[in-house]
């Protein structure tokens, strides 16, 4: 894997931004990857974007498949977007267990992105707007919203306090 480090996405950029665009919905290229921003950006040895690092941390990664999956800066950076877009709500009981990496279970959510699907990539955040964590929506916001049982969000990435 190769890295490219510069202080813009040269050729990919508009491609980035457009898929961002597409997955997360309108302002998220620029939100994601601004034109005044520094990228390294890692390949694969057929020189295939891989993923997508900022100047603290891994903003996304690329999958095969052409979506993307978010880190924590990548989730950082959406929570600019209109809330509830993209967002998983829940409160104090589920807080410390979600920044830890623990999966968020349909009983303890709050609120949710009414366009939210199974497969999607969500923010999980606490009542107060704080980011908790970024994972894989594995039900429909209204299954989350009416169940009392089941896995609402397979988190990948917990936020700490300190990230």
């Amino acid at each position: 894997m190769s890295d490219d480090a510069d202080t813009g996405l040269g050729e990919d950029g508009e491609h980035l931004r457009t898929v961002a665009g597409y997955q997360f919905g309108g302002g998220a290229g620029p939100a994601l990857f601004p034109e005044d921003g520094r990228f390294t950006i890692k390949r694969s040895s057929s020189g295939r974007p891989q993923q997508v690092i900022g100047e603290s941390d891994r903003i996304v990664s690329l999958n095969v498949d052409g979506r993307y999956t978010l880190g924590i800066e990548g989730g950082k950076r959406l929570l600019a977007l209109a809330d509830p877009r993209n967002r998983v709500v829940v409160g104090d009981e589920s807080e410390p267990f979600v920044r830890d990496g623990k999966n968020v279970f349909a009983k303890f959510v709050d609120r949710v992105d009414g366009d939210l699907r199974p497969g999607d990539e969500a923010l999980v955040v606490h009542e107060n707007g704080d980011l908790l964590a970024v994972g894989r929506a594995e039900l429909s916001a209204d299954a989350m919203c009416d169940f009392e049982t089941g896995m609402a969000v397979k988190v990948r990435e917990g936020a700490t306090e300190e990230s």
